[in-house]
């Protein structure tokens, strides 16, 4: 904990005075124009990797990355999503996966879940990116079986984005833009997913 006190200290101290007419006007309202959909990894910090301003991105994160699909039980997730869409009016919604990804570990050995009756119920939403895991990429190494079933994961919660009706309602409108990312943690680089092609290419 004193490591987080000295954090707010420095913080107080140092950039909320150089930052304080910023931050003043954020107490007044907030109009972000990305909402990011991401893991609750802890080396995952879109803010961090992408650059951006307190005030500028609507971030929701759970294990894998997940978006329910439409019509089941309310969730965190799908409320987001629909305060995002509806009530911000955020301009792009982008699924961020990412490497060595936990979640989708156990989706691949599920067997360990079995003290985790939460998670493997979560997990369940995983289920259909064994249908979209993409071709195995030998620069992925060891670990290719799992980078493809992560990029398949994303393929499989756009699916899942698109139900909702905030969603599909903004994309006809042409009000919102989704978007499906890979993120590499050793590289530090970013993939997108062209729906073109349907495959991954490097962000640029």
């Amino acid at each position: 904990m004193e490591r987080l006190i000295q954090g707010y200290k420095r913080f107080r101290a140092e950039v909320f005075p150089e930052r304080k007419c910023h931050f003043h006007l954020l107490a007044q309202g907030q109009a972000p124009e990305w909402l990011i959909i991401t893991c609750a990894d802890s080396r995952v910090l879109p803010t961090l990797i992408l650059g951006i301003e307190p005030g500028d991105m609507f971030i929701t994160r759970s294990i894998g990355n997940i978006v329910p699909p439409a019509g089941e039980p309310a969730n965190g997730t799908g409320a987001t999503v629909e305060y995002a869409v509806e009530a911000l009016g955020v301009r792009h919604a982008i699924v961020l996966g990412h490497s060595d990804c936990g979640a989708m570990k156990a989706a691949l050995a599920p067997e360990g879940l079995n003290k985790l009756p939460l998670s493997q119920q979560w997990l369940h939403f995983v289920q259909p990116a064994h249908e979209h895991k993409q071709p195995l990429n030998p620069e992925d190494g060891e670990s290719a079986e799992l980078a493809s079933l992560i990029r398949g994961n994303v393929v499989t919660q756009l699916e899942h984005l698109r139900q909702y009706t905030s969603v599909s309602r903004a994309i006809a409108e042409k009000r919102l833009t989704i978007h499906g990312w890979y993120y590499d943690i050793m590289k530090g680089e970013i993939e997108c997913y062209d729906e073109r092609r349907k495959r991954f290419v490097a962000l640029k």
